[in-house]
């Protein structure tokens, strides 16, 4: 088996034209990296990081859970993934599938407004993958989610969970916002000028869905995939390992992006 190459949008290609027609329908930018340019991104992130965890993905039966624009998808169908990639948002899933098709390849690609109801099969996938999307969840849909994840995942297969914003962190990684993890929701109109603020996942909500379900099976992989991607520790990473070893955790647990590999129970 060759390895996988990076994968190359056809700029020429009708799917490039429905790219950025998708793109732009959503108000968004087709030239912005974290649009046109994400797949680029990803492959030199997620790709190191399912190498690092050991993840083949040649014919695997992937769920990708919130697939966003694709930019995760076209990564892995690359790798040689069989890819179910789903969105609550519809204007994103046109967008997805344009994208992997101007990387000329495929994946099954669906809108699903309520992934509380999957509608697939029991044991369906060999691998699930939750790549910053978790923290976009909302509160109480968390673990039926969850369980509805635990219920298509295969016997033995592997949840990884990466890029999903802590609570923990003194700074919202995608709002940049300072101290606003740690407010209550309560407040959020009188701070903000406005309800439901961004806010990363509190880690203890996400052990409690995973409870019984999948079992965290990170080991010492969690640093090869930081060394992998940054070449680097950085002093931040190195206390996080610290204090998650005085914990008896993997690191992903207290960094600002959660990042674990978990296994169905």
């Amino acid at each position: 088996m060759t390895a996988p190459t990076r994968p190359i949008a056809d700029r020429k290609s009708p799917a490039q034209s429905e790219f950025e027609e998708a793109a732009r329908a959503a108000g968004y930018d087709p030239e912005n990296k974290w649009i046109g340019g994400y797949a680029d991104y990803e492959w030199d992130h997620l790709r190191r990081l399912l190498d690092t965890y050991g993840l083949n993905l040649h014919g695997a039966r992937v769920l990708e859970f919130g697939c966003n624009v694709g930019a995760s998808t076209v990564v892995m169908a690359a790798m040689g993934a069989q890819v179910t990639a789903i969105d609550v948002a519809e204007d994103m899933i046109r967008i997805a599938r344009a994208n992997v098709a101007r990387h000329g390849l495929s994946a099954d690609i669906h809108h699903i407004a309520d992934t509380r109801l999957l509608p697939f099969v029991d044991g369906s996938f060999d691998i699930i993958i939750a790549n910053s999307v978790l923290e976009y969840v909302a509160r109480d849909h968390l673990d039926p989610i969850l369980g509805g994840l635990h219920r298509v995942a295969a016997p033995g297969a592997h949840f990884l969970i990466c890029g999903t914003a802590s609570r923990l962190a003194p700074r919202e990684v995608h709002s940049g916002r300072w101290l606003v993890n740690y407010l209550p929701h309560g407040l959020d109109q009188l701070v903000f000028g406005r309800p439901n603020v961004q806010r990363g996942l509190s880690p203890f909500r996400l052990a409690r869905g995973l409870s019984g379900r999948f079992e965290d099976v990170t080991g010492e992989k969690w640093e090869s995939g930081r060394i992998a991607i940054h070449g680097n520790l950085s002093r931040g990473v190195r206390l996080a390992m610290i204090a998650a070893k005085i914990l008896g955790l993997s690191p992903g647990w207290l960094s600002p992006n959660m990042e674990m590999l978990a296994k169905r129970v």
